[in-house]
């Protein structure tokens, strides 16, 4: 412990550096199950300055008991990386660990911790609070629901933000409870109408768009409406799956109406792959699914080149347009036409090199618009959707 350095003054912001320590994590993790009291007190030193969430736990499991106890101490801890540790420690479902199989059984010892953190003034207690209410909400629903309920009452505006935070993913599955706590437990009524999608045949890698139009249907009163959106990405073996994803929450009076969007990516990432065929996308208000559209979503048939626009001319134009060139074709392996990030504007280049190279390749290609709000349906004549059942 004398290679420790000082502790972390702040709760964010702290990049790669902590990192330095994450070997004495797992040397803690790997000996220290025979040696309680030293590996408390390493553990207790270095959440200070990195985060022991990781190596806490094998000692839930081989100490139960003498380890729940320090955790009841340490949850009010002066320090807010220390009462973080209890709470994000004993998540059942932390990702990238090991589940805690005897919290997802019985998550009553789990409950009394956050008990005590409740009330936590730091946001970065509050939001492991949170995450650990999710994690129970996986397995538990009703109990999750049923905390929250009891938290909620003349709750702090701390605490409410827990239970709304908490409820997120039984929110996203349409769990009654869920969605009557947060105050959109009514079924609405409602139409949709003007929606579109640019493109309609979105490439894999590409970026899809979307807008419709919410109309109150109601005759009197105000309806409040948590709105998400679901997409339903098709899997190699051809079947669905769907994806939840928040819009937003809005309150519509009688014959009002809103438009909502957003943007569907369709890149590769680490826990999600894509494929081709055909998927669908639909509103979710309180709960309730609201089919919008189908589109197909294709592979390439042959590289992606690229092209160069002069920034000069406006894109679109005619003097632009003959900007597009083609030139030399470049191996795929070739490490230096990697993807690059995004550029400000409608346009999205694929090619590192500046547009006087002798070898660049491809051609810019065009993200996605969305149509402007001229091309919209007015609420007066929205059509209506049929619901789908509840979730």
């Amino acid at each position: 412990m004398a290679s420790l350095g000082p502790e972390l003054d702040a709760t964010g912001g702290f990049g790669m550096a902590p990192f330095r320590y994450l070997p004495h994590v797992l040397f803690v993790q790997k000996y220290g199950l025979d040696d309680f009291e030293p590996a408390m007190r390493a553990q207790y030193e270095l959440t200070k300055r990195f985060s022991a969430e990781m190596s806490i736990r094998p000692f839930l499991v081989r100490r139960p008991e003498a380890t729940y106890a320090r955790l009841r101490e340490w949850a009010r801890d002066g320090n807010v990386h220390v009462r973080r540790l209890v709470s994000e420690g004993t998540r059942p479902r932390l990702p990238w660990a090991p589940r805690l199989r005897a919290f997802q059984e019985d998550p009553r010892p789990v409950i009394a911790l956050l008990e005590l953190l409740k009330d936590d003034t730091e946001r970065y207690v509050q939001r492991s609070v949170a995450n650990n209410l999710n994690d129970i909400g996986k397995d538990h629903p009703d109990i999750a629901v049923e905390v929250c309920r009891r938290w909620s009452a003349d709750a702090p505006s701390s605490r409410a933000w827990i239970a709304r935070h908490a409820l997120r993913a039984l929110v996203k599955q349409g769990h009654p409870g869920a969605l009557a706590l947060l105050g959109a437990g009514a079924r609405p009524r409602l139409a949709i109408g003007g929606v579109r999608l640019s493109p309609t045949q979105v490439r894999l890698g590409g970026t899809l768009g979307f807008r419709f139009e919410i109309v109150s249907a109601a005759k009197r009163g105000h309806q409040a409406l948590l709105v998400d959106y679901a997409v339903h990405y098709a899997k190699a073996n051809g079947t669905t799956r769907p994806k939840v994803f928040r819009l937003g929450r809005v309150t519509l009076g009688p014959a009002e109406w809103v438009r909502l969007g957003s943007t569907v990516s369709f890149k590769d990432l680490t826990t999600r792959r894509h494929y081709p065929g055909r998927h669908r996308i639909e509103a979710r208000i309180n709960g309730i699914a609201y089919p919008l559209a189908d589109f197909e979503v294709v592979a390439c048939s042959r590289p992606i080149a690229s092209s160069v626009r002069d920034r000069r001319s406006p894109a679109g134009t005619a003097a632009g347009s003959r900007l597009l060139r083609t030139g030399n074709a470049v191996r795929p392996q070739t490490p230096m036409w990697r993807r690059c990030s995004r550029v400000p504007g409608p346009w999205r280049v694929r090619s590192q090199k500046q547009h006087h190279s002798a070898r660049w390749c491809g051609r810019w290609e065009s993200n996605p618009q969305l149509p402007k709000d001229a091309d919209f349906k007015s609420a007066a004549s929205a059509s209506s959707a049929t619901p789908a059942a509840r979730p």
